[in-house]
């Protein structure tokens, strides 16, 4: 069974059982929601569509992009990603990413404990769970 694995250089520090997901995050300028939806496959991580409530720095909209219920939505046209990496300092005010499914969105946190400066990254990628 697919699964979303968190962890750094190869070591799996958890083990997310689902195949398709949202990332969200706080811009820390801008203050403005981010939301990334991916699907995972033997390949990595493909992202399928984002949002994003408003543009600043670094935060050009797209030119195909189309505003719809209060956000700007658009298809990337990446490769998939093996391994998604983020940066996680917890420095600042800006929150954790969240990792949304069928059951809601929850903080990395969740999985990995608080941000931490000793750690300031932490990558995603596409696994299979463990049988048995």
């Amino acid at each position: 069974m697919n699964a979303l694995c968190l962890g750094l250089a190869g070591v799996v520090w958890a083990q997310v059982p689902l195949t398709e997901f949202t990332l969200a995050w706080q811009h820390s300028v801008e203050k403005i929601r981010w939301e990334e939806d991916y699907r995972l496959s033997p390949a990595g991580l493909v992202l399928e569509a984002a949002r994003v409530r408003g543009s600043g720095a670094g935060m050009e909209i797209p030119h195909d992009a189309v505003l719809r219920d209060g956000s700007w939505h658009y298809r990337p046209q990446l490769s998939p990603l093996q391994p998604l990496r983020l940066g996680r300092s917890g420095v600042g005010a800006v929150g954790d990413y969240q990792l949304c499914g069928n059951q809601g969105c929850r903080p990395l946190a969740d999985w990995l404990g608080p941000p931490d400066a000793r750690h300031p990254m932490v990558e995603l990628w596409s696994c299979m769970l463990p049988v048995g």
